[in-house]
């Protein structure tokens, strides 16, 4: 066991052609932690991942994953990795025990533990029932915890989630959450990239905010709501005008914020504590809401099982 980060980025650059992805991106993730990738669309985050991963190469800086260069060591980094894309990409026609199986053998594992890693993974993934059918048959949400099954049959030590929720329904994205919580209970460091805020304080111990391909902020979600101020009582007043007081967010000092109201018989309609959002950060940040409209890096449709 080493002090080491199990992600070490340091002054990562890739451009194509005349535009910059990545300028000088400066990363660390350490084991057994979520670190959630955030930023505008196009600010770099899949070109990160894609790095990482060694499906690209950068043009400059470097970066190690598990101990490992990806440049100088990318098969040892493939073989310390998952890498899950914003679609699934297991075999439709294939069925889940079958798919199980394929990726084990892919992973090397001895004959004699591949059916019962698959077994094991197929019930922590809740997909038992489900495990003779083909995959065409699966729900989106199914196909998603399949393909996150599979990708730790090899048990990766770093886990890259790129977009692993974008296009499920409410019920699927918290099943996947569950799922993100099981891996890093299991001592996996996960990357993961979202454009959800929600997911991010959900799922992340911290959070690096990208755009224009270098990291703008880092830190833990308290830590970067504190740098757009504090909580606050918003007091809706009947007239609809808003007075806003601010507060630690305890039940005392909010008790005596009320009490003033009452003591001052202000004609309030209603009221509530707030604090700052992700949202709020994200838009201090980058000048921009969390999910634009502008083109989007190429999604990654792959993962890296298919390159070892």
């Amino acid at each position: 066991m080493t002090n080491e980060p199990a992600v070490r980025v340091r002054g990562l650059r890739k451009a194509y052609g005349d535009l910059v992805v990545l300028d000088g991106l400066d990363l660390d993730a350490h084991a057994g932690e979520v670190l959630a990738l955030l930023g505008p669309n196009g600010a770099g985050k899949t070109t990160t991942v894609r790095i990482l991963s060694t499906l690209v190469a950068p043009d400059g800086g470097t970066a190690t994953v598990a101990g490992h260069d990806v440049v100088r060591e990318p098969a040892a980094v493939r073989g310390a990795i998952s890498l899950t894309g914003q679609y699934a990409a297991v075999d439709e026609l294939l069925t889940g025990e079958e798919n199980m199986r394929l990726m084990a053998r892919l992973a090397h594992l001895p004959r004699a533990q591949v059916a019962e890693r698959g077994a094991r993974l197929l019930e922590a993934f809740d997909l038992v029932d489900a495990a003779r059918r083909p995959v065409r048959t699966y729900s989106g949400g199914m196909r998603r915890r399949l393909d996150l099954a599979v990708s730790l049959v090899g048990r990766p030590r770093v886990v890259f989630l790129d977009e692993p929720t974008t296009g499920l329904d409410p019920r699927s994205r918290g099943d996947v959450w569950d799922m993100v919580r099981a891996v890093v209970g299991a001592g996996a460091t996960v990357l993961l990239t979202t454009q959800y805020l929600d997911e991010a304080e959900r799922l992340a111990d911290r959070v690096a905010v990208i755009d224009h391909g270098t990291v703008i902020a880092h830190g833990t979600t308290a830590e970067l709501k504190r740098t757009v101020g504090s909580a606050h009582v918003e007091l809706v007043l009947t007239d609809g005008s808003t007075q806003r007081v601010a507060t630690d967010g305890s039940v005392p000092d909010v008790r005596r914020i009320l009490d003033d109201v009452e003591r001052r018989a202000l004609p309030v309609a209603s009221w509530q504590v707030r604090e700052p959002a992700l949202d709020d950060v994200f838009l201090s940040l980058t000048g921009r809401p969390s999910a634009p409209a502008d083109a989007p890096e190429p999604a990654l449709a792959t993962t890296s099982r298919e390159n070892r």
